[in-house]
C-alpha cells in the first residue's frame, strides 16, 4: 500500500489517540503537506523536533494497528463488499447493488 494512503488510514483510525500537539504536527506535515521547516517555524520548535515527532507518531500509529488491526479489517471488509457489488452487477440484482453501494459509501 502506498505510504501516504497507509499514513492517512492509520491517522483516520487512531489519530484521536495522539496528543493534540502530535495531531497538529502530524496533520500539518502528512495530511496538509507542509514542510518540516514551515511547521517548525509556526510552532517555534526545531525542524529536527518536527521530524522526530512525525517519526514517533508513525511508530505509535503502527503499534496501534499491530495490536488492533482496524485498518486491516476495514480494507478487507471494503474489498469483500466491492466483490459483492460486482457480482450483483452480473445478476442485475438491484437490491443487492443498492445495499452494497450504500455500504461502500459509508466506508
Amino acid at each position: 500500500m502506498e505510504k501516504f494512503v497507509q499514513q492517512t488510514l492509520l491517522y483516520d483510525f487512531y489519530g484521536e489517540l495522539l496528543t493534540k500537539r502530535q495531531q497538529q504536527v502530524y496533520a500539518s506535515v502528512v495530511l496538509e503537506d507542509y514542510s518540516l521547516s514551515e511547521v517548525a517555524e509556526e510552532l517555534e520548535i526545531s525542524r529536527q523536533g518536527v521530524h522526530d515527532m512525525i517519526k514517533r507518531c508513525n511508530h505509535i500509529l503502527e503499534d496501534y494497528e499491530e495490536k488492533l488491526h482496524l485498518v486491516e479489517k476495514f480494507l478487507n471488509i471494503r474489498s469483500q463488499v466491492q466483490k459483492i457489488y460486482h457480482l450483483a452487477e452480473g445478476y442485475e440484482d438491484k437490491e443487492i447493488l443498492k445495499i452494497s453501494k450504500e455500504i461502500l459509501e459509508e466506508l
